[in-house]
C-alpha cells in the first residue's frame, strides 16, 4: 500500500466505542461510565466545558543551547484540556507554536497570553482554537518559541533551535521527554490519544512545517498559514538582497521580550555576521532555514493556505512546499485567495472554520466526514466567489511559450511563434523607477522598460502555476538586474489587497466561536472584503541577479558586451485574463519595489526578442492561447 494509502486509512479508522459517542446510535452498556466524544452531522460537538477546562503551564528541558550558556534551553507552553481528561477521556492537541505571544501578539486584534491574576496560568488564550475545540473534546496548546515569553534562550529566526522548539512537546506527549511544571514535579500527558496536529500563520506557519520535516512521530497534520518555507526566499530573490540591512537578526530581536534583547545581543551579532548581506547568494546559513528539501522526512498531511497577491511571505513560498508535498505523495489540501497577508478567519470565516473542524476531526479524532474525498483546491476568483479544483496547478495546464514581438513607436507584441527575424530592443536600468512608471502607459515608449501588450483577448485565458521569463540580454556592465511583470490591463472589480487591511475591511461587529469564560469570550470582529475597480491589475512579478545567472550559490561577473541566457521564475499565480483584456509583459532591470537593494550599475540592457519570451502555465495550452488569440 502506498503511503498516502497507508496514512488515509490510518486516520479514517474510528477510535474505540468507548471513546466515541454518535448521536442516534446504539451505546454500549459501559458508555455512561466512560467520557466520550460526542459526534452528530458528522462533525464533533461542544459537549465538554470550556470555563471548567483544566488550564497548566509546562516547562521542557530542550535538547539545544541557543545562548551557548552552557545549559539547555527550556521550552514553555500553556495547555487547555477539557476536565474530562481527568476521568479518562482521551483526547488529541492542537497545538500553535509562536515567538509573538508577549511581543506583536496574534489574530487580527493583536491578542496576546494574558496571565491577568498572577497565578502562573493563562485568563486570556489568543485565537479562537481554545474556545471552539477544547469543547469539541481537544487539547490546545499554545507554545513560546525558544528565546520569547517563557521560554528561555535566544531566538534564531528559524534556525534549528526555533525549528526545534515544538518538536520537544510532540516528544513530551509521545511520552519521550519530561515536562515539569513551575513546582518542578513531573507531569505526563496520560490523557492524550497520541495525535497531534500544528496550526499558525506566518512564523508559527513556520514552525509547523519545520516540525513536520522533521518527521517527528506523533504529529499528524499541520495547517500552516502563509508561512515562510525557504527563508532564502524570504529575504532573497535569485541573488536579490530583497531584505538587507541585517534583517534575519533585526527579527530575532523584534521577537525578544524587550527585558532579554541585550542578553540575546551576542546571538544576534552572529546571525548578522553569517546572513551575506554583502552579496545575496546562498550559503550554508539557508541550510537549516530551508524546509523544502526535507519534506522527503514528513509524514504529517497538510492543510495549506496562502493569499495569491501576499507581498510579505510571497505565493513562491506555498508552491514550492506544494510541489514538495505532491513528489513525496503527502494528503494534502489548498486554499488560494485573493486576500494579501491575511488569516482565513478574516478572509472566509465560517467555511474556514467548519474546514478546519472537519479536517482536525477526520485527522485527529479518525471521524469518517469525507473531507478527503472532496476536491483538493479553493480559489477565490473574485471578491467571495470560490471555485475549486482537482488539484494545484489547475490539471490541464501546460506550459505554453509567448515570445516578445518588436513595437513599431510603442509597445510591442506578444505571440505564441517568435519574431521571424533577428531583432533586439533595448532600455536603460534605473534603480529609482518606481513600479507604477514600469507598468502604467504602456503603449508609450520610456527609455527604463520594454513592454509588451498582446492583442485584446478574444476568450478567457487561464494560468495556473508558475510562469518562467527566458531572456538573452546583452548589457555594458559586469553586474545588473533583471525583473519581468506580468500585467492585466483591463477594467474590473478586483479585491484591492494594496489598501490597508491588505484586501479586508475589518468592521465594528463581531461574532462568536466557541464558548466563553468569564476572561475569554471567543468573540472577535468580523470583517468584509475591500474591493475596488481597477484598470490595471499586476498578477505577478520576479527578478534576479544577473550575476547569479548560473547559481544562487555563486556570483559569476558579466563580460560587457557579451550575450547571455537568462532564466528566472515569477511568482506563482492562478489567474484568468478575461475576453476583451490585454496581457503586458514589462521587462525591467533593477526593481526596486521588489528588492530593497537595487543594482546601481544602471547598465544599457539589449534583448535579443527572437529567443526571449515568457513561459506561461496556460490551462489548455497552446489550443487555449490560440483561441484568446495570441
Amino acid at each position: 500500500m502506498s503511503r498516502i494509502g497507508r496514512l488515509l486509512r490510518a486516520a479514517a479508522a474510528l477510535l474505540p466505542i468507548a471513546a466515541v459517542a454518535v448521536v442516534g446510535g446504539p451505546a454500549p452498556a459501559f458508555a455512561a461510565d466512560a467520557p466520550a466524544i460526542v459526534v452528530s452531522d458528522g462533525v464533533t460537538q461542544p459537549v465538554f466545558g470550556y470555563a471548567d477546562a483544566i488550564r497548566e503551564r509546562l516547562f521542557i528541558d530542550s535538547t539545544f543551547d541557543s545562548d551557548r550558556d552552557g545549559l539547555r534551553d527550556i521550552i514553555a507552553f500553556d495547555v487547555m484540556r477539557p476536565k474530562a481528561t481527568l476521568d479518562g477521556l482521551k483526547v488529541p492537541v492542537i497545538m500553535d507554536a509562536s515567538p509573538y505571544y508577549s511581543t506583536l501578539c496574534r489574530g487580527n486584534e493583536s491578542e496576546c497570553k494574558a496571565d491577568l491574576d498572577g497565578d502562573g496560568l493563562l485568563e486570556k488564550w489568543p485565537l479562537f482554537y481554545d474556545n471552539y475545540f477544547v469543547p469539541r473534546g481537544y487539547a490546545v496548546i499554545l507554545l513560546d518559541m525558544v528565546g520569547t515569553n517563557n521560554s528561555t534562550g535566544c531566538p534564531t529566526t528559524n534556525a534549528n533551535e526555533d525549528n526545534l522548539s515544538a518538536k520537544q512537546a510532540i516528544n513530551w506527549l509521545n511520552g519521550r521527554a519530561v515536562a515539569r511544571n513551575a513546582a518542578g514535579e513531573i507531569v505526563k500527558a496520560d490523557w492524550h490519544n497520541g495525535k497531534s496536529a500544528m496550526i499558525g500563520k506566518s512564523y508559527d506557519g513556520s514552525l509547523a512545517m519545520a516540525t513536520a520535516v522533521t518527521g517527528v512521530k506523533g504529529l499528524t497534520t499541520v495547517v500552516p498559514i502563509s508561512g515562510p518555507t525557504e527563508y532564502y526566499d524570504y529575504v532573497r530573490s535569485n541573488g536579490v538582497i530583497t531584505r538587507g540591512n541585517s534583517y534575519v537578526a533585526s527579527l530575532s530581536n523584534t521577537v525578544t521580550n524587550p527585558a532579554r534583547r541585550d542578553y540575546c545581543k551576542p546571538t544576534r551579532d552572529r546571525i548578522a555576521a553569517e546572513d551575506g548581506d554583502e552579496h545575496g547568494d546562498y550559503t550554508a546559513f539557508w541550510n537549516e532555514r530551508s524546509y523544502v528539501k526535507k519534506v522527503p522526512n514528513q509524514t504529517a498531511s497538510v492543510l495549506l493556505y496562502h493569499g495569491l497577491n501576499d507581498d510579505n511571505v510571497r505565493p513562491d513560498h506555498f508552491s514550492k512546499y506544494w510541489y514538495a508535498l505532491a513528489e513525496n505523495n503527502i494528503p494534502r489540501k489548498l486554499w488560494l485567495s485573493q486576500e494579501g497577508h491575511v488569516d482565513p478567519f478574516d478572509s472566509r470565516r465560517s467555511v474556514w472554520v467548519s474546514t478546519l473542524h472537519r479536517w482536525f476531526d477526520f485527522w485527529l479524532h479518525g471521524v469518517a466526514n469525507g473531507i478527503m474525498d472532496e476536491p483538493r483546491v479553493d480559489i477565490e476568483r473574485s471578491a467571495d466567489v470560490w471555485e475549486t479544483y482537482a488539484d494545484w496547478p489547475v490539471p490541464g495546464k501546460a506550459d505554453t511559450e509567448i515570445f516578445l514581438q518588436p513595437g513599431a513607436g510603442g509597445a510591442g507584441g506578444l505571440k505564441v511563434v517568435p519574431v521571424a527575424q533577428p531583432k533586439t530592443e533595448s532600455l536603460l536600468d534605473n534603480p529609482t523607477q518606481s513600479q507604477n512608471t514600469m507598468i502604467l502607459n504602456p503603449d508609450v515608449v520610456q527609455p527604463n522598460r520594454l513592454a509588451y501588450l498582446s492583442a485584446p483577448l478574444t476568450a478567457p485565458l487561464h494560468i495556473s502555476g508558475t510562469p518562467v521569463v527566458q531572456l538573452r540580454v546583452t548589457a555594458d556592465k559586469t553586474d545588473t538586474n533583471l525583473g519581468a511583470i506580468l500585467v492585466d490591463y483591463g477594467s474590473a472589480e478586483r479585491v484591492n489587497h494594496r489598501a490597508s487591511g491588505e484586501g479586508i475591511i475589518t468592521l465594528d461587529t463581531q461574532d462568536c466561536w466557541g464558548e466563553t469564560s468569564p476572561t475569554d469570550d471567543g468573540c472577535y470582529r468580523q470583517t468584509q472584503k475591500r474591493v475596488a475597480t481597477s484598470d490595471v491589475e499586476l498578477v505577478t512579478k520576479g527578478i534576479m541577479d544577473a550575476a547569479n545567472r548560473q547559481s544562487i550559490r555563486t556570483a559569476v561577473p558579466l563580460v560587457p558586451g557579451q550575450a547571455y541566457n537568462y532564466s528566472f521564475p515569477l511568482l506563482p499565480e492562478d489567474y484568468v485574463f478575461q475576453p476583451g483584456h490585454r496581457i503586458g509583459v514589462i521587462i525591467v532591470g533593477s526593481y526596486s519595489q521588489y528588492s530593497s537593494q537595487a543594482d546601481q550599475s544602471r547598465a544599457n540592457l539589449q534583448f535579443a526578442l527572437k529567443t526571449s519570451n515568457i513561459v506561461l502555465p496556460v490551462v489548455g495550452g497552446t489550443a487555449a492561447a490560440h483561441a484568446a488569440g495570441l
